[in-house]
């Protein structure tokens, strides 16, 4: 791949649209539709910008046993969802403090502990160069709605066998699916 330009197509207020010009191996010339975080990508090197975006909350219960999933209304598939918690690191938050704001604001709950913080990754690297960090941790509270009259969110915890039915009967996140699915399968 041989990358020739990016041109910037829509500015949205979260989100921009971008063509990425670029020559395949054999010569053909195409055409990439992405969307990015960052609003000022001028060359390849802005493509993989070091800046990490979102959070995204693993959150088990103090005793392990159950784990917490947001079933949110996500306008794109106009349908709801189950999901991770997650959301923006706001400028001069670390990963830690955006997940413990973000599962307060979503879901009412106190983060307790985090246990491992994954290195960050794509959200959907199909069609946007998002980076997020996953946080694994516990949590404590009662599930409270989100603050938040933007976003419709219904938090719960759920067990391995609760994941298992519902696997098989709701829409999910694909990384919520993966993660879940393992889970609640395990010994």
């Amino acid at each position: 791949m041989l990358f020739k330009a990016i041109e910037k197509i829509h500015q949205g207020k979260f989100i921009t649209r971008y063509d990425v010009q670029y020559e395949t191996e054999s010569g053909r010339k195409k055409t990439y539709e992405m969307i990015s975080r960052n609003p000022a990508i001028a060359d390849f090197d802005g493509l993989h910008d070091a800046k990490t975006d979102a959070v995204v909350m693993i959150i088990h219960d103090e005793t392990g046993g159950q784990i917490l999933l947001s079933r949110e209304f996500r306008m794109a598939p106009g349908e709801w969802v189950y999901n991770f918690p997650a959301g923006l690191i706001d400028e001069g938050e670390t990963a830690g403090v955006a997940a413990s704001r973000e599962l307060r604001e979503e879901t009412g709950l106190t983060l307790t502990h985090i246990s491992e913080v994954w290195k960050e990754s794509y959200s959907a690297v199909g069609f946007s160069n998002e980076k997020n960090v996953v946080i694994v941790g516990t949590a404590s509270g009662s599930i409270q709605p989100s603050d938040s009259d933007l976003e419709e969110i219904q938090a719960d915890w759920y067990t391995k066998a609760e994941i298992r039915a519902l696997l098989k009967v709701a829409r999910f996140a694909a990384r919520t699916q993966a993660y879940c699915q393992l889970w609640s399968r395990a010994r």
